[in-house]
C-alpha cells in the first residue's frame, strides 16, 4: 500500500497537468483567431449566401475568392465564427416573384436556408421590410456603362486648336506680333541691316516681318535673310522658339488622338432617352430595375416604360451578360456604378458615362430576428475605421486601365509654357540692345569724322531712321533769317 499511494499521487498529476495543458492550449487557440475555411470546434457555424461576381465572389479551382470573401474572412476573425458558403441556387440577387415571394439570396434567407448574405447585395427599402442589413460595406450609385466607339463623336472642325489652351494660343498670337515689331526696328536700327537710310530701301519692312515670324512657324527659310547680328540675335530666338513650341503641339496633339479625351456625347440619363442609335436595359429583377419603376422623375419613368415595352430583349440575366453584350453590341448598360467602374478598369474599351444616380450601398443582410446584424454592422464600421475596406477595394479595382485613366489630357497652360516665353522675351531685349550698340558705335564713327557731339548725332540718326521729324531745327532757322 506504501508503493501504491506515491503511485496514485503521480497519475493524479499526471492529468491534472495535462488537464491545464489542455486549457492553456484552447486559449491560445481562442487568441489566435479562427481560420474561415476551416473547423474549429465550439464555435458557431454560419451559412452565408452569395453570388459569383467579378470581383466580389469569383471561383479559383476548388475555392472561392473576391471582395467579398476577404470581407467575410475578417468578419469571422472579429466576431469569432465560422462559415459554410453556398452560391445562390436561382443565380438572383433577390426579387419578389409573380407569386408573392421572394428569389434570389433574399429569398434564402426567408426559407432560413441561410444565415446571412455576404454579396453585392443592395440595400432597398422593399428589402429592409423582409430582412435586415448591417452598415453599408461599399457606396455605389447608378450609372451608364458604355463601348468608346459607340459614343464617339466626330471631332470639331476646330480640333486642332484642342492642344493649346485658349490663353497660351493668345500668348502665342501676342509672342509673334512683339517678335515681327522688335525684328522691324531692329532692322531699321541697326547700321549693319540698313547703312544709308536716305538712299537705300529696307527690305524688313513690317509686311516682311510679319512673313519672316509666319515662315519660322512652318519651318521654313524665307527672304530676306538678316545680315546684322542683332537681326540674327532676333530671329535665331524666334526659331528655337517656333521649334520648342511645334514639339509641344505635336506631343501633345499625338496624346489628344491617342487618349480618346474627347467629350462624351452621352453624359447623363437624360441623353441617354434623346438619342436613337444604343439601346439599354439593366439586369432583371434588380434593384436598379424597380428604381426606375419607382421614381417620379419623368426621365426615369421614361427609361422604365423603354425597359418594360422591351423587357425579353433589353433585360439580361446575369451582369457578366451585361458586360459582355455592351462589348459586342450597340447596347448601354444601366447598372452599379462601381461594378461599372470595375468593367472599365478590366476592359480598356468600355467606359462610364459621368452621371452617377440613386446613391445606395452594399450591406450584408441577415434575418429580422438575427443576433448577428448589430456585431456585423459594428464590424463593418471598424473595418472601415482600420482602412480595411479601402485596401480591399484598392485590392480588386486596381488595373491597368484604371492606371491609364488618371493620366488624363488636358490642353497646355500658358504656366507649362513659361519658361519658353521668358526666354523669347530675354532673346528680343538682347536683339534690341544690340542693335542700339551698333547703332551707337556707328554714330561715335561718325561724330569724331563730322566733329560733332556723338549723343547728339546718335539722335539724328535714330529719328531718321525711325522717320521722326525734328521741329526744333527749322524753328531756329526760321528765327534767324528774322533776325537778319
Amino acid at each position: 500500500m506504501d508503493k501504491g499511494l506515491p503511485f496514485t499521487i503521480r497519475v493524479v498529476t499526471a492529468l491534472l497537468l495535462l488537464r491545464e495543458s489542455s486549457q492553456a492550449g484552447a486559449g491560445r487557440n481562442d487568441d489566435a483567431g479562427v481560420d474561415s475555411r476551416g473547423q474549429v470546434e465550439g464555435l458557431p457555424t454560419l451559412t452565408v449566401t452569395t453570388i459569383l461576381e467579378d470581383p466580389y465572389v469569383m471561383v479559383r479551382g476548388a475555392e472561392l475568392e473576391g471582395y467579398c470573401m476577404d470581407l467575410l474572412g475578417a468578419l469571422a476573425g472579429m466576431l469569432r465564427f465560422q462559415y459554410r458558403v453556398k452560391v445562390v441556387g436561382d443565380g438572383q440577387y433577390g426579387a419578389v416573384s409573380a407569386g408573392g415571394n421572394w428569389t434570389g439570396m433574399i429569398g434564402e434567407i426567408l426559407r432560413k436556408e441561410a444565415d446571412i448574405a455576404v454579396a453585392p447585395l443592395t440595400v432597398t427599402s422593399a428589402r429592409e421590410e423582409v430582412v435586415s442589413f448591417t452598415t453599408p460595406f461599399l457606396q455605389t450609385g447608378i450609372g451608364i456603362l458604355l463601348r468608346k466607339d459607340t459614343v464617339s463623336q466626330e471631332m470639331s472642325f476646330f480640333h486642332f486648336l484642342s492642344p493649346f489652351s485658349k490663353e497660351t494660343w493668345t500668348g502665342l498670337l501676342f509672342a509673334y506680333l512683339l517678335t515681327c515689331c522688335c525684328l522691324f526696328l531692329v532692322a531699321r536700327l541697326s547700321p549693319c541691316e540698313w547703312n544709308e537710310p536716305k538712299n537705300e530701301e529696307n527690305h524688313f519692312t513690317f509686311l516682311n516681318s510679319l512673313w519672316f515670324g509666319a515662315g519660322a512657324l512652318a519651318l521654313q527659310g524665307v527672304t530676306p535673310r538678316p545680315q546684322a547680328l542683332s537681326v540674327r540675335v532676333v530671329a535665331v530666338v524666334w526659331w528655337l522658339f517656333t521649334l520648342a513650341l511645334l514639339a509641344a503641339y505635336i506631343a501633345n496633339f499625338t496624346a489628344l488622338l491617342s487618349s480618346g479625351s474627347e467629350q462624351l456625347p452621352i453624359q447623363t440619363f437624360e441623353d441617354l432617352v434623346k438619342q436613337r442609335n444604343l439601346e439599354f436595359g439593366t439586369l432583371e429583377g434588380s434593384s436598379t430595375f424597380y428604381f426606375f419603376k419607382n421614381s417620379k422623375n419623368p426621365i426615369h419613368q421614361m427609361i422604365y416604360e423603354y425597359m418594360e415595352k422591351r423587357r425579353e430583349h433589353v433585360l439580361v440575366k446575369t451582369y457578366q451578360e451585361a458586360v459582355q453584350r455592351v462589348m459586342d453590341s450597340n447596347y448601354a448598360f444601366i447598372g452599379e456604378s462601381i461594378s461599372q467602374d470595375l468593367a472599365a478598369a478590366r476592359h480598356c474599351n468600355l467606359i462610364r458615362a459621368p452621371e452617377v444616380i440613386g446613391a445606395r450601398g452594399f450591406g450584408i443582410a441577415t434575418t429580422q430576428a438575427s443576433p448577428w446584424t448589430k456585431p456585423l454592422s459594428i464590424a463593418v464600421l471598424k473595418l472601415r475605421e482600420l482602412g480595411d475596406l479601402d485596401y480591399l477595394r484598392n485590392k480588386w479595382w486596381e488595373s491597368s486601365c484604371l492606371r491609364q485613366s488618371r493620366d488624363r489630357w488636358s490642353p497646355l497652360e500658358p504656366p507649362a509654357l513659361g519658361g519658353l516665353f521668358l526666354a523669347l522675351g530675354v532673346g528680343l531685349a538682347l536683339g534690341v540692345l544690340a542693335a542700339l550698340a551698333e547703332l551707337s558705335n556707328s554714330s561715335r564713327l561718325t561724330a569724331g569724322h563730322a566733329k560733332k557731339s556723338c549723343c547728339s548725332v546718335f539722335i539724328e540718326e535714330i529719328c531718321t531712321r525711325l522717320r521722326i521729324k525734328e521741329k526744333a531745327r527749322p524753328s531756329q532757322e526760321t528765327s534767324g533769317k528774322a533776325n537778319a
